[in-house]
């Protein structure tokens, strides 16, 4: 299914421009795990990410930004797909379908493609679960360039700032903690660990700081897009040695470590744009929240779905035509075609399916629902995972992080526990074994001969084993309830991460310095005067001509802002508790260095853009949702607001709302001042400071002043009382 175009696909510097997509699961076994049991029956690139196949935004993408030929390899569920699509019928895309089954890797994909010489130039290199708007133009102009001055430059691997939590270490994709070396000046990768046990040590080769280097530079904030910019040497490189597998392992390390051939990496950092991979299942619910609001535009519901009438809310609210039923439908919710939706029931923040019977009085939070799915009368679901073809009997529960498989029934008023993952076919014995593991890949259905069957079919030959299944989820339940496979479920799953799972992990790193602590008032200060005076003029100078400014700039200032409210909406949207919020928003401050002031003004703007996208028909109804904004999260504000100086930060921030992003607050400037003062989130001597700073401005700086010279001279005459 082609998207919409929405970019300029001349824009790419190549006019023929070739891409490999890898979208056989037997490729990456890890991942696959995350996703079991579901990725036993289903190929991953085939899960519906906002009811549409995840491979479906690599198609669309890699097309909008004028890639002409893509070889996708894949096995046989997935080539079935692309051949019932439209796809293989698109103008100026052409689309060959790959499925080899002596290729168990990467490598061998790549070895393959060596051999068949049907690579004519520089290609890219993604995975079939990748989500992105990003343009390459730039990209590969830096590419080209660098290949034409040095051969040796085969590939460029494309990163993105994605600050991990200091808490947990997962980036908010899920992805644990990873530490790059770059050279600072010609951005050649020099280290690539993506698994450190302890960061606190970093052990980094002498030879990366040689006498041509002038600087080299460390992150641990960066996110591996798995976005490869490949020359066709490349090819020739895992032709050359067998034993490379996998990318990152053993391509892009071996090259690192490989002084002889003196082959080169390079990263390419993208400020703008969005990419990212469903790797695991926190990312799938990161990237589906993020697809609903509209950050991987033109990969969004209303431009992808085509054929189906899809309506948007103000809240970020995709509704289709034909739902029908009297329902609250809340914010960030996607209904699909053809569902039916009984009485009194409330959905939100959900995906729900096409072809879905959902029953009368039902609660729905937090969950991907996908197609034909059925929930009786009374059942409470919150941040689970549903498949295809799912029965849920009247009354039942799904607690958090509940991934139920293809076709499963839960029984009538059963209680799944939370993280448990339920399946109609029996959990290998084996959790290590290939061929375990590869199950889904030879293109079957991955259903055993003795599965229990909705419907009571071949029921009597079960085994005593496979009869367990009917009763392990209640009254006419089937189904098999897995062991977790990871030590700690609730990292990788779409719901929150529990407040008592933060606080153990703070409490087993109690000596860590780097991790924020439950006290806010030990946070260190910004900028604070560690650094001793020198002595003399001459060591002054010294210092200030080789020492880095500490100051952030303003794609840092930016980035954190963005963090913040990201990280506000989503405590939002998933009812986190005040506190966990606010050492969310601590690690941060600690990950970017940043002030109080910069807290205030992100956490402030995060604020009124939540009462902005709520739903408002005038500016009264605006103003009610920001009082009742500002009055459920008032105490979390004050958190900020140590100083004046924090006082005046989010005045400030008010007046660049109402001039650059929401001109709608203009009108209600000193109504919205009003209430924050009479509502002690800012105080009068910060307001009269703020107009104090005014005085010398230029006549348009001081357009909120005057509108506010009234509330101003009454504050001035009470002082004088």
């Amino acid at each position: 299914m082609a998207v919409k175009k929405g970019r300029d696909v001349d824009a790419v510097a190549n006019a023929t421009l070739q891409a490999i997509v890898l979208a056989d699961g037997s490729f990456d076994q890890h991942q696959n795990k995350k996703f079991a049991p579901i990725t036993h029956e289903t190929p991953k690139v085939l899960l519906p990410l906002v009811n549409v196949p995840v491979v479906e935004y690599t198609l669309s993408w890699l097309q909008s930004v004028g890639v002409t030929e893509v070889f996708v390899f894949c096995c046989d569920q997935v080539k079935d797909y692309l051949h019932m699509s439209d796809w293989l019928a698109e103008p100026n895309f052409k689309v060959s379908i790959i499925v080899s089954k002596n290729c168990v890797c990467v490598g061998d994909a790549l070895r393959l493609m060596y051999e068949r010489d049907v690579i004519h130039g520089d290609f890219i290199l993604v995975n079939g679960d990748t989500v992105s708007n990003m343009m390459f133009d730039q990209a590969i102009v830096e590419h080209k360039e660098r290949r034409r001055k040095d051969s040796k430059a085969v590939m460029t691997m494309v990163v993105k700032k994605s600050m991990p939590c200091q808490i947990t270490k997962l980036s908010r994709f899920g992805n644990d903690e990873m530490i790059i070396a770059v050279d600072s000046d010609t951005k050649q990768l020099l280290s690539y660990e993506d698994k450190v046990e302890d960061l606190s040590v970093v052990s980094l080769d002498k030879a990366m700081v040689s006498d041509n280097r002038r600087a080299v530079s460390l992150y641990n904030d960066k996110q591996d897009c798995w976005i490869d910019i490949c020359s066709p040497e490349v090819l020739n490189i895992f032709n050359e040695n067998f034993d490379y597998q996998d990318m990152r392992n053993d391509f892009v390390k071996g090259l690192l470590f490989d002084d002889a051939q003196g082959f080169k990496i390079f990263t390419y950092d993208i400020c703008s744009g969005y990419a990212a991979r469903v790797d695991n299942i926190r990312s799938y619910d990161a990237i589906s929240k993020d697809i609903i609001r509209k950050w991987t535009y033109p990969s969004v519901p209303d431009v992808l779905f085509e054929n189906s009438e899809t309506n948007l809310g103000r809240e970020r609210m995709f509704r289709a035509s034909e739902v029908v039923g009297q329902s609250q439908i809340g914010p960030l919710t996607v209904i699909g075609s053809g569902t039916i939706i009984g009485n009194k029931t409330t959905i939100s923040k959900s995906v729900v399916g096409g072809g879905c019977t959902i029953g009368s009085n039902v609660t729905i939070d937090g969950c991907y629902i996908w197609n034909n799915v059925t929930i009786e009368d009374g059942c409470e679901l919150k941040h689970a995972i549903v498949c295809d073809g799912v029965i849920l009997k009247a009354g039942a529960v799904l607690e958090p992080g509940v991934v139920l498989s293809f076709k499963v029934v839960i029984g009538e008023k059963f209680v799944v526990p939370s993280y448990s993952k339920v399946s109609m076919l029996r959990q290998p014995i084996m959790q290590d074994s290939d061929d375990e593991e590869l199950n889904y890949t030879d293109g079957s259905s991955g259903i055993a001969v003795n599965t229990p069957t909705a419907d009571g079919a071949n029921m009597g030959s079960l085994s005593e084993m496979d009869a367990c299944a009917t009763s392990e989820v209640g009254s006419n339940g089937v189904g098999f309830i897995w062991l977790p496979t990871e030590a700690e479920e609730w990292r990788y799953s779409v719901a929150p991460i529990p407040a008592d799972k933060l606080v153990a992990i703070m409490l087993a790193a109690d000596n860590d310095p780097e991790l924020p602590t439950l006290d806010d008032n030990i946070l260190p200060p910004f900028n604070d005067s560690d650094s001793e005076v020198a002595d003399d003029d001459s060591d002054s100078e010294v210092a200030d001509d080789d020492s880095d400014s500490e100051v952030a700039d303003d794609d840092e200032i930016a980035d954190f802002e963005k963090e913040v409210e990201a990280t506000f909406l989503r405590a939002v949207e998933e009812d986190v508790e005040e506190g966990n919020v606010i050492l969310e928003i601590n690690s941060l401050r600690l990950a970017y260095n940043m002030t109080p002031l910069a807290c205030a003004g992100a956490l402030f703007y995060s604020l009124m853009t939540l009462a902005f996208e709520m739903e408002h028909n005038s500016t009264s109804e605006l103003y009610k949702n920001v009082t009742s904004v500002m009055v459920k999260w008032h105490k979390l504000l004050r958190t900020y607001l140590k100083s004046t100086d924090e006082e005046i930060e989010i005045i400030l921030k008010f007046e660049e709302i109402c001039m650059d992003s929401v001109k709608e607050y203009t009108s209600l400037f000193t109504l919205i001042l009003v209430f924050m003062y009479d509502n002690n989130i800012i105080q009068k001597e910060a307001v009269l400071m703020w107009e104090s700073e005014k005085e010398k401005a230029d006549e348009s700086d001081r357009f909120f002043v005057k509108k506010a010279e009234n509330f101003l001279r009454g504050l001035k005459e009470g002082s004088e009382e």
